[in-house]
């Protein structure tokens, strides 16, 4: 199918792409069994739409605690990469820290880095910081990356992976031949040739062979629980004193890189234990770049919770590796004073304003070929822009996916001439890299290389066989699919009746936090009539709104309302159907409720 631009025949049911408000469903056993612990009943349903089938303990997941992390050595490869490292610490050998570029990839690296230098006593003049440029360079332990290694003097004899290197097996084997030990320690989904067969170790969650519990951590915590044996083995050789102190006051990194990389904070009592550690220890605002952010963001911005995390920090640290180079986001985390964080943290702001003006025009330019394949009915999206910027894909990808509601791969010019770099992103129903994987097996060489996991992935697809790629994608989409319906949903949890519009009942659904991927915080659904309206922001693309049902009146914000040159959707008088979050308005120390409207349609009558 052409990706070309719709053309003036092209015609679309609006229906097809119009979000629709669906009620989440619920699990009759898990609603009873936390209303006979003691939750209230809209915790329970809160509980029992989001973690159908979970029979673990309920305490895990609503009162998280470090205690329910499990023991680094659960990990496969796990003492046999310690050892390695402590070897290295112990014989004064140089060390390479190779990490992504994005959030996860930049806390495992500080992580890491931290713990040598501040911990085991290793002179940073033997370490050797090696992040890939996301557009020179490309992802995981790149060809690039490896010459640079090589030519490193003195060249390391050791490289530690964090977030990547599962699927590298022939950049490690180059390594290795050059008599460089590589222990990679990472979270996504192996290749079926399994662990990386020239890796000295490889820590992996994913592994088939590994009795970790928990499958689901981010690569930061990961590289954690790699630190944190290291350290224990360094105590048991004498290297290290027992009264070394522990890693936990870097659970903040982890914390960070955990909510940024969309991990599951549903049922995965480690992230929600180190989510809710490392927000404690974020808010005593004792590092630079915590006390500089909440300087940028406000004092309204304070106490932070996981979604400041994922809306304010995460972008802007990932703006710059999408942009440029990623070491201005290392140097904002490692900065040790505030004036040098706030130099770090500028450049990353200026980066993200420059990054939101560039997914705008891709993201215009995407929905037009969005339209022009949906006339036709696809199980899923596969965007060519051939002017677009590889830094912003994933996030022009999400765009379409909450718009069309169908798994989306965007892809763009690659650095390595006649080579298109793609990053998708899905929906609930799939799991995108066995997409990937089938779309591999249909079609090898239309699919040399892809990584990635259950909701977000990477390609590298060969220019003259995109359309061969594509055929293979949607085939192997369609068969996980079993062509159900697509279209744009809003969950919902039900109804809120209008007295429990309140701060309690804001401070009742907190109490279940952190919330993020797969622990969506909850949204409502209601009836409401329109009050007043009005049109603010920079852009006036957002809604003011003042919505009143039985007698009692709410501000409501509805951001990005209103697309460019469009009418209104809603006018004062109407009744409308809205989902909604509540959210704490704060201003000037005082608190009151608003509601965040995600979506509202004008109803009949």
């Amino acid at each position: 199918m052409s990706t070309s631009a719709p053309s003036a025949a092209t015609s679309l049911d609006p229906a097809a792409i119009r979000p629709r408000l669906l009620p989440r469903e619920r699990d009759a056993a898990l609603y009873r069994r936390a209303q006979a612990e003691g939750l209230s009943e809209l915790q329970a349903r809160v509980l029992a739409g989001r973690l159908a089938g979970y029979a673990g303990p309920l305490a895990a997941l609503t009162d998280p605690a470090l205690r329910h992390l499990s023991h680094p050595e659960r990990l496969a490869d796990a003492r046999r990469g310690a050892e390695r490292i402590a070897r290295a610490v112990s014989e004064g050998e140089h060390i390479g820290i190779l990490t992504d570029y994005d959030v996860d990839g930049i806390t495992s690296h500080v992580v890491i880095l931290r713990a040598l230098t501040e911990l085991f006593g290793v002179p940073a003049t033997r370490l050797h910081s090696l992040i890939g440029h996301r557009i020179n360079d490309g992802y995981g332990i790149s060809l690039p990356l490896v010459e640079r290694t090589l030519a490193l003097k003195p060249r390391p004899s050791l490289v530690v992976t964090a977030d990547c290197g599962s699927s590298d097996e022939p950049r490690i084997a180059r390594l290795r031949e050059a008599g460089i030990d590589v222990v990679v320690t990472d979270h996504h989904a192996l290749p079926l040739a399994g662990p990386p067969a020239s890796a000295y170790a490889t820590i992996n969650p994913t592994r088939d062979d590994c009795d970790y519990p928990d499958k689901t951590i981010a690569g930061c915590m990961v590289a954690w629980l790699m630190m944190s044996l290291t350290r224990a083995v360094l105590i048991e050789q004498g290297v290290l004193s027992a009264s070394t102190p522990k890693l936990a006051p870097w659970l903040s990194y982890v914390a960070l890189g955990t909510v940024a990389d969309c991990v599951s904070l549903g049922g995965s009592a480690a992230n929600r234990a180190v989510v809710s550690y490392g927000l404690r220890l974020i808010n005593r605002m004792q590092a630079p770049c915590w006390r500089v952010m909440a300087e940028r963001l406000g004092a309204d911005s304070v106490p932070f919770d996981a979604e400041t995390l994922a809306f304010q920090m995460g972008p802007r640290i990932n703006a710059r590796s999408r942009l440029d180079d990623p070491y201005a986001a290392l140097h904002f985390m490692l900065a040790t004073d505030d004036a040098v964080a706030r130099r770090h943290l500028q450049v990353l702001d200026d980066d993200n304003q420059a990054r939101k003006a560039l997914e705008a025009d891709m993201v215009e330019q995407a929905r037009g070929l969005a339209l022009a394949q949906l006339a036709e009915d696809p199980p899923a999206l596969v965007i060519h822009l051939p002017q677009g910027h590889a830094g912003v894909q994933g996030i022009v990808a999400s765009r379409l996916v909450q718009s069309y509601g169908r798994p989306t791969l965007v892809l763009t010019p690659a650095t390595t001439p006649e080579m298109l770099t793609g990053s998708g992103r899905s929906i609930e129903a799939l799991h995108l890299r066995d997409a990937l994987q089938r779309a591999h097996e249909l079609a090898p060489e239309s699919l040399p290389r892809f990584g990635g996991h259950r909701g977000a992935a990477g390609v590298g697809v060969p220019l003259g066989e995109l359309e061969r790629f594509r055929d293979a994608f949607l085939q192997a989409v369609d068969e996980q699919l079993g062509g159900r319906e697509l279209y744009p949903v809003v969950w919902t949890d039900g109804e809120l009746e209008a007295a429990q519009l309140s701060l309690a009942t804001l401070d009742e659904l907190a109490a279940l936090a952190p919330y993020g991927r797969e622990f969506e915080a909850p949204l409502f659904e209601a009836t409401f009539h329109v009050e007043q309206l009005r049109a603010v922001g920079a852009e006036g693309n957002h809604l003011m709104l003042e919505l009143s049902r039985d007698a009692s009146v709410t501000r409501a914000i509805w951001f990005r309302a209103l697309a460019p040159g469009a009418p209104h959707p809603i006018a004062v008088g109407d009744r409308v159907r809205c989902g909604f979050k509540l959210s704490r308005n704060r201003w000037k120390g005082r608190e009151s409720l608003q509601l965040m409207v995600e979506h509202a349609e004008r109803l009949s009558g």
